[in-house]
């Protein structure tokens, strides 16, 4: 039996596993390389043979999850590209915010486009087109074409594409190939954002392919789309935008396989995030409205995913206002004090004895700043080079680098640019001091939280008696906050039963005091009447504690902390295909195709035809993707109107799913 290679790039740890006949044989991390992604993937890779004592031609199948155009989306990173959008209005480019994702990027208002029946609106500007790529062709990454009606008739999306191709051989998304949806500027947005991505991700693939093939595995390479289906390289490559959320979705994907559960909300605690979601039928719950990432909404098939700046490396914020004082958490993430100091002892050691040593609590304490290596310092003002200069190569205490308060605003330019990190007291930290952690530096962890603990609120008393004190409240405020974004998301998901937002319903005072089982003239009690699986490394530390406060089955699955690198190879390919039947007139029942507009006279007769068709192109989709065994499910979604007593064909959406396991290279 062919071994299956699992791979995910988190924001902290890239994680690999090995899979044998429907069990895990090894999982091993390494730290991700932000400068080169493809670095921390080839660490995982060469982690996880070792710990198997496996041969690298053993390997039958690999498969990536990745966060990249996620973070890049949500960073506005990707290459400068064009749009050209056919035979909409200007008014149109302010709509669904079309004009933000361009960022400035040029824009072409082409003549053409089809109508709501499929028929030719206008024709085709060639010569605007031609005379546009003339101009500004050469100074564009990609290209992004979006016509009106194209999901209706694509054949002037079809026809730009081929001349753009044909002048520039640049690639080209067209807005039809990413949605079958209605609404022309969502679509393009969608192929716009689509279209930036492509040279970023193409990059990520090669590398990570080429890491691969160093390392002597010649499978062949499969990478997660957002709704947590696989998809192959080379599709991935040409449609990038289908990995946002790929992440997430294999962590949904990975709790499926590892408890078999139906019915269940999923938290995954990472370093930075918290991400639930809900598993319906043992599928992933998807997004209605399509993925929201990046500020932008798109027609992307992805998980309906609540996510919160709760990781396991938090920032902790002391709350030294008023008289009761506590800790807040998020959403920013920093380097755990325990984790710097295994890099860097005796710079961290130093000053936390130095500080300990100082009769005063410091504002900087046990805060610490470091470069990122290997990152592209560019386009700098001369506060942020000469800050970045001044760190260097080194980890420094965060006071020594700070000289003025002018100095604070370039240094968060720096961090939000990737180019620095902070290190500071994080609940990783607060687990090392509870014993419940010990993958670091325990000892460096007490310093910081003892430093912290001696702070002032404004009672004038301290922040808590001791360092463990201090890691129980650090702690505990994890579980508040990590309980109020497991309810929050259970209250969107029952959004019709209520009335107003999920984030006040979850706080209000009754719900509170119902979990905590009050007992007074009113007898209160609520619980969750549904199933958390716990995900992440961190999981079985802090998700004990949030199943008893939501009365709730807490399952904490074996190699949780690997989830999402299960997800990443354990799912199916899946292929989907939509079109839709309309009826223009009387007695004639259209199909819209790829290749134009049919018409009958009867609306099965254009029922059947439109499903041969889209089964044909979901099945060759998912044989490119490398599924074998495919299976075909098709849905029907009529629309029809009552006229005078009778009913009457309005329109039908047929959907095609083609499905199977991919091959392995042994298969």
């Amino acid at each position: 039996m062919a071994l299956l290679l699992g791979v995910d790039t988190g924001g902290t740890y890239t994680d690999a596993v090995l899979i044998r006949e429907e069990r895990v044989i090894a999982s091993a991390k390494a730290l991700t390389t932000r400068q080169d992604l493809a670095i921390g993937v080839g660490g995982a890779v060469r982690a996880v043979l070792d710990e198997a004592g496996v041969r690298p031609g053993e390997i039958g199948l690999a498969s990536l999850s990745t966060t990249l155009a996620t973070n890049a989306l949500v960073e506005g990173q990707g290459g400068r590209v064009a749009l050209i959008h056919i035979g909409f209005g200007a008014g149109d480019l302010d709509r669904h915010g079309l004009s933000a994702a361009l960022k400035g990027d040029p824009a072409l208002l082409l003549a053409g486009g089809h109508s709501h029946a499929g028929g030719e609106a206008a024709p085709l500007d060639v010569a605007a087109l031609e005379a546009f790529l003339e101009t500004d062709g050469a100074h564009v990454s990609g290209f992004a074409v979006a016509a009106q009606f194209a999901t209706r008739n694509p054949a002037h999306e079809l026809e730009a594409a081929r001349i753009i191709a044909a002048r520039t051989g640049a690639p080209v998304t067209c807005s039809h190939e990413l949605s079958a949806r209605l609404n022309g500027p969502k679509r393009a947005v969608t192929a716009v954002l689509n279209a930036r991505l492509i040279g970023m991700i193409d990059r990520l693939i090669g590398r990570a392919q080429d890491v691969l093939r160093e390392l002597g595995i010649a499978a062949p390479m499969m990478v997660v789309r957002g709704d947590g289906a696989l998809m192959s390289a080379a599709q991935a490559r040409a449609r990038p935008i289908e990995t946002i959320l790929s992440g997430p979705a294999a962590s949904l994907v990975g709790a499926r396989w590892l408890t078999g559960a139906e019915e269940a909300l999923v938290s995954d605690i990472g370093g930075t995030t918290t991400d639930v979601a809900m598993l319906r039928g043992g599928r992933p719950a998807i997004d209605p409205a399509g993925a929201r990432v990046g500020g932008f909404r798109t027609m992307v098939e992805a998980v309906a995913m609540h996510t919160s700046g709760l990781g396991g490396d938090s920032q902790v914020h002391v709350a030294g206002a008023g008289l009761a004082g506590g800790v807040t958490l998020g959403p920013r993430r920093l380097v755990p004090v325990s984790l710097i100091a295994v890099e860097a002892p005796e710079a961290v050691h130093g000053a936390l004895d130095a500080q300990l040593r100082a009769t005063a609590p410091g504002e900087m304490d046990a805060r610490f700043v470091r470069a990122v290596p290997g990152m592209a310092a560019e386009g700098l003002g001369p506060r942020e080079a000469a800050l970045l200069e001044r760190i260097g190569g080194g980890v420094h205490p965060l006071g020594a680098v700070l000289r003025t308060r002018m100095e604070h605003g370039a240094l968060g330019r720096l961090v939000d640019r990737g180019l620095v990190q902070l290190a500071g007291v994080t609940p990783s930290d607060a687990s090392h001091v509870l014993g419940t952690l010990e993958a670091w530096d325990g000892a460096a962890a007490q310093k910081a939280l003892t430093l912290t603990a001696r702070k002032r609120l404004g009672s004038g008393e301290r922040l808590a008696p001791d360092a463990g004190a201090l890691a129980r409240m650090i702690v505990d405020r994890l579980t508040e906050q990590t309980v109020m974004t497991l309810l929050e998301t259970a209250i969107a998901e029952e959004a019709p039963a209520f009335s107003g937002a999920p984030a006040i319903l979850a706080q209000h005072e009754l719900l509170r005091r119902s979990f905590a089982g009050h007992r007074g003239l009113l007898a209160l009690e609520a619980r969750l009447a549904a199933d958390v699986v716990g995900l992440g490394a961190s999981a079985p530390t802090y998700y004990p504690a949030v199943g008893a406060r939501l009365g709730c089955r807490m399952i904490l699955p074996p190699h949780s902390g690997v989830a999402n690198a299960i997800g990443a190879v354990v799912g199916l390919i899946r292929a989907r295909r939509a079109g839709t039947v309309t009826a223009p007139a009387e007695g004639r029942y259209r199909a819209h195709l790829e290749t134009g507009p049919e018409d009958f006279t009867t609306p099965e007769e254009a029922l059947r035809r439109l499903e041969d068709v889209l089964g044909e192109a979901a099945q060759q989709a998912a044989r490119e993707a490398g599924a074998e065994a495919i299976e075909l499910h098709v849905a029907r979604d009529l629309r029809r109107a009552s006229v005078e007593g009778r009913e009457v064909f309005v329109e039908a959406e047929i959907t095609v799913e083609a499905s199977g396991r991919p091959r392995t290279a042994q298969g």
